[in-house]
């Protein structure tokens, strides 16, 4: 448990208004997607990696940048593709001549900012893909035996195109564990796109204001952290993530490989950061709920019967959430009438 006192009213009512500002102003910027707004202001709050899928025009690269001035943070963007070398991202020794003679003298890669947009992440290769392991996990880079701390707070905010896509590399499975969302991003209605036709034009980014700064938003984080997590939740949370493992009766049956211990903790963090965002002294089943799709999808694999039979992971996750009842109680689940 931590030692730190739980979050007081008085601190929360205090940060929860800068914060929906945040988000509010973010909708101006990526219209119709509030679901997706509040999952990246969680994901920030609770210190985690996102991962933002979508075809190309959907806005992914224009939020993550609209974030980066809304907050003030240091950013770098790089840009993947299939030739980009390990070096190019994390930096490289470089032969400098001075007084002293000829030496290596290191030059730090993009990768050295608080906010990293890894644009199209998944059309380098798996060897470049892996450069960000160390960084992602330990918020360090080693190059040449020695090691390196990346800046605070640090954050990798990646976009993909759907594997499907020419020119493509699926991630691999413990790259993927190191993201805390997999926030898909889909087309939005004939509404909204009235609006952006309206409102926007070719190659002008949006306006967006300076809300918070770095300060704010690492302060904003550590009172995510004492947010309290009752029992019930706790184990609501680990009865979600047991309920994944194959061989378990339900969903978890049509699963090759399920959520490990970090998806439990990711599930609890994010549950607490969704908490602080509303303005709630505690995490919720609510919040637990709300989260697991993005929590879950990139963790979880179908095995091949759920697969011939139509089931993606996401509609696994449902029928999952339709099984493990909050209270303790099983449920009947099927996975036509699981929702959320």
């Amino acid at each position: 448990m931590p030692s730190s006192p739980h979050a007081s009213e008085a601190e929360i009512q205090a940060l929860a208004p800068r914060l929906q500002s945040l988000q509010a102003a973010l909708e101006n910027v990526l219209f119709g997607q509030r679901a997706v707004l509040e999952q990246v202001l969680v994901g920030l709050l609770a210190q985690g990696h996102l991962l933002l899928e979508g075809l190309p025009g959907l806005g992914k690269t224009e939020l993550v940048k609209a974030i980066a001035r809304a907050i003030g943070l240091q950013t770098r963007r790089i840009q993947f593709t299939p030739d980009l070398l390990p070096g190019d991202i994390t930096g490289n020794p470089v032969l400098t001549e001075d007084a002293q003679g000829r030496r290596l003298v290191f030059q730090p890669g993009p990768l050295f900012a608080q906010l990293v947009l890894a644009d199209e992440i998944n059309r380098a290769s798996p060897k470049t893909q892996s450069a960000l392991l160390e960084a992602m996990q330990e918020k360090q880079v080693t190059v040449l035996g020695e090691t390196r701390p990346l800046p605070e707070p640090f954050y990798v905010l990646a976009t993909q195109n759907p594997i499907e896509l020419e020119g493509t590399y699926p991630l691999p499975e413990a790259q993927l564990d190191r993201f805390l969302f997999k926030i898909e991003i889909t087309h939005t209605s004939a509404e909204v796109l009235e609006r952006i036709v309206l409102e926007r034009e070719m190659g002008t980014p949006p306006e967006v204001p300076a809300l918070l700064d770095p300060t704010t938003l690492r302060d904003a984080c550590s009172l995510a952290r004492r947010i309290f997590m009752p029992k019930v939740v706790a184990n609501y949370i680990a009865r979600l993530v047991q309920a994944t493992q194959p061989g378990s009766e339900g969903p978890g049956s049509q699963l090759k490989f399920g959520a490990s211990p970090r998806a439990a903790l990711a599930l609890a963090a994010a549950s607490k950061a969704r908490a602080l965002l509303r303005g709630n002294p505690n995490a919720s089943f609510e919040d637990v709920q709300s989260l697991a799709l993005p929590v879950l999808r990139h963790r979880l694999v179908p095995d091949y019967q759920a697969r011939l039979a139509g089931n993606s992971t996401d509609s696994l996750i449902r029928s999952l959430l339709a099984s493990v009842s909050p209270e303790g109680t099983a449920l009947a689940p099927t996975l036509r009438d699981a929702k959320i």
